[in-house]
């Protein structure tokens, strides 16, 4: 069993190709990255509205797509490709998720998953939220 750690994308990107963890450079991005590792995150996939489920290792050029405007069944579809790239690499059955993504990113994938939890599943805003990251990351207990 490993520890899987699911963040969403976000719209603030690097203008060239690199790596996925360092293409998104918002603040609750980055704040949710470390926090995914502080609490032992052996393997970080991005939920990304383009590619999927997004290795932090691959390469990827920016691009601009957001699952705020897609439909319940675009939703849908997205969830399941995503479910079956994590059969590939994962097992949803037995492995932790640690889910670090807006309702919109989980509502369909999460009755995949068996083992979860969602951190900052009643945080409330993104203001509150980034506060809250920032006071777990800089926590060295």
């Amino acid at each position: 069993m490993q520890t899987i750690a699911l963040i969403a994308c976000c719209a603030s990107k690097n203008k060239y190709a690199c790596k996925a963890k360092d293409m998104y450079i918002s603040p609750l991005f980055n704040g949710s990255y470390a926090y995914a590792k502080k609490l032992g995150a052996e393997k970080v996939y991005i939920l990304s509205a383009k590619h999927g489920l997004l290795d932090e290792n691959k390469i990827i050029e920016p691009y601009n797509e957001t699952l705020l405007k897609k439909s319940k069944q675009e939703l849908i579809s997205w969830a399941n490709n995503v479910c079956s790239e994590l059969n590939i690499v994962a097992d949803p059955q037995t492995d932790k998720y640690i889910i670090l993504a807006g309702a919109v990113y989980r509502k369909y994938l999460i009755p995949h998953l068996s083992n979860y939890i969602i951190p900052m599943e009643n945080v409330g805003s993104i203001g509150k939220q980034l506060a809250f990251l920032k006071h777990v990351n800089a926590d060295n207990n």
